[in-house]
């Protein structure tokens, strides 16, 4: 087995397609067709059902696709590794981010590490939420941020920071006679969301605030990015519900936030790492994300361990 071997998999089984595999790999359909085949023979498996019509992975080429990705990623992280070196770095952090993290504190946090480790390298590394924890237990990442704290056995989940849910609003839209928008209100109207299949946390997050009321909310889509979600506000399309950094951050020019009534919803951050015994670097880090949540908490006192933290307003 060689690489183009699984260069020429991971190709096919993305596109379930083997003339846009081939067009996607500069090379003619028959070499593409051969390469599968000498594959198929090494593995002793089949690992694609092909028709004149369709192209679909068998079980055995669904259980070899979920490994080949992660075999790329540690040669680039190898190659990496030696560019780092070359450049001066020593030392190596590999963070994973899922879930559309808020932006609000993490800038912060890169730019205290560059300032009091700038010999250490820092990778990051925007990948769903089952790839970071499948990457922190095959020692791919080092640490990973979410919006999910329900990661499985031998994996830390701490919350580190809270950021207020707030509303996105469309300009000129009946709701902005608010100040502050009853969640019944909201619900009178459809919504745009983050799938949970791309930003799970997100989602999960979303769902328990939308369980505080007994409406039945009208969902008109479903996103893969807080920046889609944004763009289909800006557009008139639906509200949103999103963090207000990650609203304020977005800078579209037709969306609106407004603070939802009553109790406040927050969206919380997790810090994830393995719970074996972790490197001098990895420590340092997770020193100054200890210290950054202590000094956001001195500065927002009703932000508190927890998913959604309520408190009278």
């Amino acid at each position: 087995m060689e690489f183009r071997h699984l260069r020429c998999f991971l190709a096919v089984a993305e596109e379930l397609h083997f003339a846009k595999a081939a067009e996607r790999l500069h090379i003619e359909q028959s070499p593409l067709s051969r390469t599968i085949k000498e594959l198929e023979e090494d593995l002793g498996e089949q690992l694609f059902v092909r028709t004149s019509r369709s192209t679909r992975l068998t079980r055995a080429g669904k259980l070899f696709l979920e490994h080949v990705p992660r075999i790329f990623t540690a040669v680039q992280q190898a190659r990496d590794s030696v560019k780092a070196a070359a450049s001066g770095f020593d030392g190596q952090l590999r963070i994973a981010l899922s879930d559309g993290i808020t932006p609000s504190r993490l800038p912060t946090l890169l730019a205290l590490c560059r300032q009091e480790e700038p010999e250490v390298d820092i990778r990051l590394f925007e990948v769903p939420l089952s790839q970071q924890i499948k990457g922190l237990h095959e020692d791919l990442y080092d640490v990973g941020f979410s919006l999910s704290e329900e990661v499985g056995d031998g994996i830390v989940s701490s919350p580190v920071w809270q950021d207020v849910f707030m509303v996105a609003v469309p300009a000129r839209h009946p709701l902005l006679k608010y100040k502050r928008i009853p969640l019944e209100e909201a619900l009178r109207y459809p919504l745009v969301l983050c799938d949970p299949q791309v930003c799970e946390g997100h989602a999960r997050q979303v769902e328990r605030l939308l369980r505080r009321s007994d409406t039945e909310p009208l969902i008109a889509e479903r996103v893969a990015s807080c920046d889609l979600m944004m763009a289909l506000v800006s557009a008139g399309f639906a509200l949103g519900l999103a963090s207000a950094p990650y609203i304020t951050a977005s800078r579209e020019p037709g969306v609106i936030a407004r603070s939802l009534a009553g109790r406040s919803a927050k969206l919380t951050t997790y810090l994830l790492h393995r719970e074996s015994e972790s490197s001098a670097v990895l420590m340092r880090f997770l020193e100054r994300v200890k210290a950054l949540r202590s000094k956001s908490e001195m500065m927002s006192p009703h932000c508190e361990g927890g998913t959604l933290e309520d408190s009278d307003q």
